[in-house]
C-alpha cells in the first residue's frame, strides 16, 4: 500500500514513483559577477557623473583620493559642505549627491590634488 504522504511524480510506466526516492541533479553554483575594478593609482583624482542603478538619481563620484578611512571621511565632509548636499562614502569612493562637477574639481585643486573630470 503507498504511502498516503506521498505524491506522485510523472512515470510513463505507472509504477508510482515517489518524488523523495528521485535522484536529485547535482546544484550548480551560479555565476559570479566580475569583481570591480579598482580606480587606477595613478595619482589623479577622477571626477564623474553617475546615474545607473540609483534610479535616475544624479551622483558626483570621486575615485583615486588617497589617504586613509579618517582622511576620506575629512574630505567628504568638506566636500558636501562646500557643495550644500549629501553624499557618502564607499570604501575610497565618495558619492556626493547631484551633479556637482565643477564646485567638486574647483574645491580639490584648491586643496592641491590633480584632478580630471572623467566621462562626458
Amino acid at each position: 500500500m503507498p504511502d498516503p504522504n506521498s505524491r506522485l511524480v510523472y512515470s510513463t510506466d505507472g509504477s508510482g514513483v515517489d518524488e523523495r526516492s528521485r535522484p536529485r541533479p547535482a546544484r550548480v553554483p551560479a555565476a559570479r559577477k566580475p569583481a570591480p575594478q579598482p580606480p587606477p593609482a595613478d595619482g589623479i583624482v577622477r571626477i564623474q557623473r553617475e546615474t545607473k542603478g540609483r534610479a535616475g538619481k544624479t551622483v558626483t563620484v570621486v575615485t583615486g583620493l588617497p589617504g586613509s578611512a579618517s582622511e576620506l571621511d575629512a574630505i567628504l565632509k568638506d566636500l558636501k559642505q562646500h557643495c550644500g548636499a549629501g553624499g557618502t562614502r564607499d570604501g575610497a569612493v565618495v558619492e556626493i549627491q547631484g551633479d556637482h562637477r565643477a564646485r567638486i574639481e574647483a574645491r580639490l585643486a584648491a586643496l592641491g590634488f590633480r584632478v580630471k573630470v572623467a566621462g562626458g
